[in-house]
């Protein structure tokens, strides 16, 4: 993330250079996604998901998703460029950016049937990163950090930065949580897969298409995210808990033993890292 404005300059010159920057629109796109999340909630609670305000509340959600995640991917695609680097990654190591990942999804979400089980794992990245961009840029730009006397501060005598409390509470915040709130946007996506599932048992339009989209993003997601593999983990524990039960027929248990030789062979056949030779390249996490 790009450092604040330097201090020495006015605040107004401060936030022109601040909002001239493609992280400050990175930004406005994650706010807006909250602010049209938060409007689509209150028409789903009301009953009136399907009203005018809805829709656009739904779709603007995700223009501004597709705008975040493609705006992180031009920024990585420049930053090659400038490194003078001449080979750019090929079509299945693009696949392999969790951002591009995203930006897919968000196109498809956008372009597809209302599921509002699909806005709620972007709404809970963006309060992260907005919440990141308000600490490290929004707060030292209007109050940059002040630096204590030399000696008053430091053992050393050496002058120490003071960092506003609201920055530092934002910042606690984000430790804090952010590793429960990845649990749970892992769960919310498998939770969706589901979701996606039971429309194409009932042959909703174009739901069986959805869902062989859907389940190559989640298939890359356990490949790269130990928050997803820990959510399948502790879901397929608690079934082999339920399935012991001595109450559960012998037809079940077998049942559930094909379905996890079935899962089993299927990650295995599915393994990117088989056809690329990309082990031990670390993805680039969302933002």
């Amino acid at each position: 993330m790009a450092p604040p404005p330097p201090a020495s300059m006015p605040l107004q010159q401060r936030l022109m250079h601040m909002a001239q920057t493609l992280q400050f629109g990175w930004f406005v796109g994650h706010l807006t996604l909250l602010f049209c999340s938060l409007r689509y909630s209150l028409s789903y609670i009301t009953f009136n998901y399907y009203s005018r305000w809805a829709h656009f509340s739904y779709r603007t959600a995700f223009v501004a998703a597709a705008a975040t995640y493609g705006i992180v991917v031009y920024k990585a695609y420049r930053a090659r460029s400038r490194s003078g680097s001449r080979q750019q990654p090929g079509a299945l190591a693009l696949l392999g950016d969790e951002n591009v990942q995203y930006l897919l999804m968000a196109l498809v979400w956008l372009f597809g049937r209302q599921i509002p089980l699909a806005l709620l794992p972007f709404t809970v990245y963006s309060v992260f990163h907005v919440a990141t961009y308000t600490r490290a840029n929004l707060i030292p730009t209007f109050q940059p950090p002040q630096e204590s006397p030399a000696g008053s501060a430091s053992p050393g005598g050496r002058a120490t930065t003071k960092s506003s409390p609201l920055a530092d509470t934002i910042g606690r915040f984000v430790k804090e949580y952010y590793d429960a709130s990845m649990t749970l946007v892992a769960s919310l996506e498998i939770f969706l897969w589901f979701r996606v599932l039971g429309s194409a048992i009932f042959f909703t339009k174009g739901s069986w298409i959805l869902l062989a989209i859907y389940t190559v993003f989640i298939r890359a997601r356990y490949s790269q995210s130990s928050f997803v593999q820990g959510a399948i983990g502790q879901g397929v524990a608690r079934v082999d808990a339920l399935v012991a039960n001595q109450s559960t027929p012998p037809a079940g248990r077998q049942a559930w033993e094909t379905v996890k030789r079935l899962g089993r062979q299927a990650t295995d056949a599915t393994d990117i890292n088989r056809y690329v030779g990309a082990k031990g390249q670390v993805p680039k996490k969302a933002q």
